[in-house]
C-alpha cells in the first residue's frame, strides 16, 4: 500500500518523468515500441493488400453480388468451388514463403 502510493506520488511528478524520458533505457524502449507498431501496421496492410488481390475473395464477392442459390445443391457447388479456391491459394502462398525462404 505504501509502495503503490509512492510510486503514485513520484510518477505523477512532471520532474521525475522528464529524467525518465532522457534516460537511454526508457528511450530505447520507445525505440523498440514505435518499430514494432511501425512493422506491425506495414505487415497489416500488406496483409489487407494481398487479401484484397485473392481470387478467393473476388469469387465471393461475385457470387454473393449476385443471387441467391435457389437449392442447396447449388449452395453445395459454390461452396465447393470456394474451398478448391481456397485451398489452391493456401498451396500457392506456401510455395511462394517456402521460394522466399529458399533465396
Amino acid at each position: 500500500m505504501v509502495l503503490r502510493r509512492l510510486l503514485f506520488t513520484l510518477l505523477n511528478n512532471a520532474q521525475v518523468i522528464e529524467k525518465l524520458s532522457e534516460s537511454r533505457p526508457i528511450r530505447r524502449a520507445a525505440q523498440i515500441t514505435a518499430y514494432a507498431i511501425t512493422k506491425a501496421q506495414i505487415s497489416g496492410r500488406d496483409a489487407a493488400s494481398r487479401l484484397l488481390k485473392s481470387d478467393t475473395v473476388r469469387q465471393v464477392r461475385e457470387e454473393t453480388a449476385g443471387r441467391m442459390p435457389r437449392d442447396v445443391g447449388e449452395l453445395g457447388r459454390r461452396v465447393g468451388r470456394l474451398g478448391q479456391m481456397f485451398v489452391r491459394e493456401v498451396k500457392e502462398g506456401v510455395r511462394d514463403a517456402s521460394r522466399q525462404l529458399k533465396n
